[in-house]
């Protein structure tokens, strides 16, 4: 029998037109998929019908399966000389956890490749048409996690942000008081214009703009979520801005506009 393969592959954001032409050649030939929760069912539709196909995701911080499980079942399919797909939300190596699936089925001797997907943060910035780097505005850009391994546990953050960057959010939860509070305790100006992005380019996507100082003001928003933090807002989202200061007051002082699905309007 030939030797299995894994192979980590990401599925993008969600919009099925956003899967790389690698990706949909892999999965059309897997034995085996153990995927994510919210990958969705047209993408899920381009894996055969002889495949086995295995949900490990969770939802709402209720796991299906372990870390370690998963990592078992990649190496166990794999000896079997079978084509291992672990399809993932976004890219394998953004907050996906596909470092540890890597050394594992390294460590047990299995040939592994890596297909990239297109991340969230691309994904909300192309829905909010925000440039996530401008020359004249944000020469960074920085990716966090709003929420550890460990849940009792903060993730680890830059003691300062650079002025002139762009922050992106990954799973900033529902605690968004605390979100703003690291975010000003890191040397991130109140003024700073934000965006809740829910769903990024999927049909359910909802957008929610405000200030860094009035973010805990700002509707939960249904996973997955991410937030964008940055000056390059006010660049990308400029006629959004100047209409949300005419729209209405919420608590704060702040005037806030939410959109969903590109319309604008009060959530």
């Amino acid at each position: 029998m030939d030797g299995g393969k894994v192979f980590l592959v990401g599925a993008g954001p969600g919009d099925p037109e956003l899967l790389t032409l690698k990706a949909a050649k892999v999965l059309r030939s897997a034995d085996v998929v153990l995927h994510d929760e919210l990958v969705s069912a047209e993408i899920l539709g381009l894996i055969p019908r002889r495949a086995r196909m295995v949900n490990v995701g969770k939802r709402c911080g209720q796991k299906r399966t372990t870390q370690e499980e998963i990592n078992r079942l990649l190496v166990v399919h794999a000896l079997l000389g079978l084509q291992v797909v672990r399809l993932k939300g976004g890219d394998p190596f953004i907050f996906g956890r596909g470092g540890e699936e890597l050394e594992h089925v390294r460590r047990a001797g299995i040939a592994v490749e890596v297909v990239p997907g297109v991340t969230a943060a691309l994904a909300a910035a192309a829905a909010t048409q925000v440039p996530l780097t401008h020359r004249d505005i944000s020469s960074s850009l920085i990716l966090v996690a709003g929420r550890s391994k460990q849940p009792a546990q903060r993730t680890s953050w830059p003691d300062r942000f650079p002025r002139n960057t762009t922050i992106v959010v990954y799973m900033p939860g529902s605690d968004l008081a605390d979100i703003a509070r690291r975010l000003l305790a890191s040397g991130v100006s109140g003024e700073t214009p934000c965006a809740i992005i829910s769903g990024a380019s999927s049909e359910t996507e909802r957008k929610h703009v405000t200030m860094v100082r009035n973010l805990e003001f700002a509707p939960q928003l249904p996973a997955p979520t991410l937030l964008v933090v940055g000056e390059v807002l006010r660049c990308g989202m400029a006629d959004v801005i100047s209409r949300q200061f005419s729209a209405f007051d919420l608590p704060g002082g702040d005037r806030e506009l939410s959109l969903e699905s590109g319309k604008s309007g009060a959530e």
